[in-house]
């Protein structure tokens, strides 16, 4: 897992509180930032996915395998809600997955 500082998600339109890291980096652009919100819920570009339509869409991006991904989840969101997102990433297919923070 890599994090990257808030400068490289380019789905800066949610008000999201990343957690900060000493050592956050710049990284290339991911193909998806997953935005997981206080209340749980899940967006990418624009649009709002349960789980299993999380899961659906990244199964179906031709080769899941070689898909790069971002999450981008509130410092208030339950830990929980980040392993079910990782999980469902994880289920299709997808094994690039990096973490967004802020730098301090």
């Amino acid at each position: 897992f890599i994090m990257i500082t808030l400068q490289m998600i380019p789905d800066k339109g949610l008000n999201l509180q990343l957690p900060t890291s000493s050592e956050a980096q710049s990284l290339p652009r991911p193909h998806f930032t997953i935005n997981i919100n206080k209340d749980g819920s899940v967006n990418v570009k624009g649009h709002h996915y349960d789980l299993d339509g999380l899961e659906k869409m990244l199964a179906s991006d031709g080769d899941p395998g070689k898909t790069q991904i971002t999450i981008a989840a509130d410092k208030g969101v339950p830990f929980q809600d980040f392993i079910h997102v990782m999980d469902r990433c994880q289920k299709a297919g997808v094994s690039d997955i990096g973490i967004a923070a802020k730098s301090s």
